[in-house]
């Protein structure tokens, strides 16, 4: 497994009972998990949570909010990176802490490349993998269908003192991208996703990724260059599997360019008994 544990302001404290207590910063977040199975907390401080986000039966969920002085947003750095962390629906805050293990891996590849890598972020969400690779030297394109979303990675991008690095934001359904960018004959160094369960874009299209993955990175590896950097391929879909990812990546990447495949699981330590919690899976190709 890779374990993103190299944060000073996150930790996850502990986990169980379908819960993960976790420090965003100096604020206590109580949050559900399905991959908690276990009952038996190894930490007292689960009481001492400043909001507690409770799962409905019914689907969705709610906020309590125990502590009154809590922000309704507050920043927390990895690095030189920064991020704007919101309690928001579902349970979210904004930003998957898990990836961290990403950024480590593929900023090096950037900074080594000889000329400044065109990236294209896919499913950007809320930019964490888009600051990273501006900060390595990157110059990036963040497609995401919300511009919600797309607005929140720009106050990242401001908060990381990036705001004058080469960037485009595009608000749409990134599969239509994709291929108006194979129609514009533009090329891409590195091409990094973190496709949906399921979801729908901006005009209804609909996604479901059992059908739609392997078609989509079969469009990507048309927009990649001649000599491309990485391929990564994040998924948070429960039964799809890591050996999935690198049958994937061997069909498409792998078989155009060769370079090396790997896929894990990824997670985060849990403080309070040194376990790791398992947070999704990644596949990565590297030349």
């Amino acid at each position: 497994m890779w374990s993103a544990d190299k944060w000073k302001d996150y930790s996850l404290i502990d986990s169980a009972g379908g819960e993960k207590l976790e420090y965003w910063g100096k604020y206590l977040l109580r949050r559900p998990d399905p991959q908690a199975v276990w009952n038996e907390r190894s930490c007292g401080k689960w009481d001492d949570a400043d909001a507690w986000y409770h799962r409905s039966k019914t689907g969705g969920g709610s906020w309590q909010f125990l502590n009154k002085k809590l922000p309704e947003r507050w920043e927390i750095s990895y690095g030189s990176l920064t991020f704007n962390i919101k309690p928001m629906g579902f349970k979210h805050t904004g930003l998957f802490p898990e990836q961290a293990v990403n950024w480590d891996w593929f900023s090096p590849l950037i900074k080594s490349f000889q000329r400044p890598a065109r990236v294209l972020n896919l499913f950007a969400y809320t930019g964490g993998a888009t600051v990273a690779a501006l900060a390595a030297g990157a110059e990036v394109v963040h497609v995401d269908a919300s511009k919600g979303m797309v607005t929140w990675a720009k106050e990242n991008i401001v908060s990381s003192g990036l705001s004058s690095n080469p960037i485009r934001y595009i608000v749409d359904d990134v599969v239509k991208f994709v291929k108006r960018e194979q129609r514009r004959g533009r090329e891409y160094d590195a091409i990094i996703m973190d496709p949906p369960s399921y979801g729908r874009g901006p005009s209804g299209e609909v996604w479901k990724i059992e059908n739609e993955l392997y078609p989509l990175v079969c469009e990507c590896v048309k927009i990649l260059s001649d000599k491309p950097l990485f391929f990564l391929i994040n998924s948070y879909t429960t039964g799809l599997s890591a050996q999935v990812l690198i049958n994937v990546l061997t069909m498409t990447v792998g078989e155009k360019y060769g370079g090396k495949i790997t896929a894990d699981e990824i997670g985060l330590p849990m403080k309070a008994n040194g376990l790791i919690l398992p947070c999704g899976i990644s596949g990565r190709w590297e030349r």
